[in-house]
């Protein structure tokens, strides 16, 4: 029976603990959501904004994996004017 407690216990202990992680979490999405506001108002553009942050978590080289996929994607579908591709070949 003493068994069955200690689990009873650490169990709510867990749950408790997840709950005000959760309740972190929410506020911190509430600052986040807070600060792109911010940002908007300012007039920058958080579509934009989340992208480049977005990019920031990633390393270079996988940030440029993404990119080179991104632009052979572009290019199939006609999106990239053939001046541009040449353009990028010649750089690279």
């Amino acid at each position: 029976m003493a068994d069955n407690m200690v689990a009873k216990e650490q169990l709510r202990s867990i749950v408790e603990r997840i709950e005000r992680l959760e309740e972190e979490k929410k506020a911190i999405a509430d600052d986040i959501r807070d600060v792109y506001a911010e940002a908007k108002g300012n007039g920058f553009d958080t579509k934009v904004l989340r992208q480049v942050i977005g990019l920031r978590k990633k390393d270079s080289t996988e940030r440029q994996e993404q990119e080179a996929v991104r632009d052979l994607y572009m290019s199939a579908l006609g999106m990239i004017p053939d001046f541009e591709r040449a353009g990028e070949e010649a750089a690279e």
